[in-house]
């Protein structure tokens, strides 16, 4: 039996704290909030992760004391109790003014998203993995990828570009985007980051 309050999260929260922000650095801090666009226990955490239920909870605790989560109700399993936990947002803006230098404020940007990139990868290819092994062998799995290059040579560029994609995609969005759970679901990413050259540096 399960006792919820899940409501709809919402699409951008502004952190009103640098704590906030520096929870964001912290790789698997950043993937439990995204598992957590949906409410879930630490249990349900845990084997999503493939970690202890222990260690998901210390970073639950430090993601609801700095206001990125909230409970969102208890579900009974057994003769246990679990807590189940929601984020209040999809995605996190970092303000200028924290009080911060500029090339730390913008390092902390930079790098958060690397970081994000990283876990979104690794789920990618786990979900990817997965979806082989369940999948019959003759059963061809619908999936797309798109890659292609972007010439996007400075900051007012990269942020016109964000602009377009977002005025491109939002009623496609709006259109398809599921609610909670649902038959028929599909994982939509899009990945930017500057491309390297043969020897491993940004050209």
């Amino acid at each position: 039996m399960s006792k919820t309050n899940s409501s709809p999260i919402a699409d951008v929260y502004r952190l009103e704290t640098p704590e906030q922000a520096l929870a964001l650095l912290n790789p698997m801090r950043a993937e439990i909030l995204q598992l957590l666009a949906e409410p879930a226990s630490a249990a349900e955490l845990a084997r999503q992760m493939s970690q202890t239920p222990q260690k998901l909870n210390y970073h639950l605790k430090s993601l609801e004391k700095v206001g990125l989560i909230r409970r969102s109700g208890t579900r009974q399993v057994k003769n246990l109790i679990e807590a189940l936990y929601q984020a209040i947002a999809r995605s996190y803006v970092i303000p200028d003014s924290f009080g911060w230098s500029e090339d730390l404020t913008q390092r902390m940007k930079d790098q958060g998203a690397l970081r994000q990139l990283v876990n979104v990868s690794e789920r990618i290819r786990t979900d990817a993995l997965r979806l082989m092994e369940v999948s019959d062998s003759e059963e061809e799995v619908p999936s797309a990828v798109l890659e292609t290059d972007l010439s996007l040579p400075d900051e007012k560029t990269r942020e016109q570009f964000l602009r377009d994609y977002e005025e491109a995609v939002r009623s496609v969005v709006r259109k398809y985007r599921a609610q909670g759970a649902q038959e028929g679901g599909f994982k939509a990413i899009l990945a930017v980051y500057p491309q390297l050259d043969q020897g491993g540096s940004k050209p």
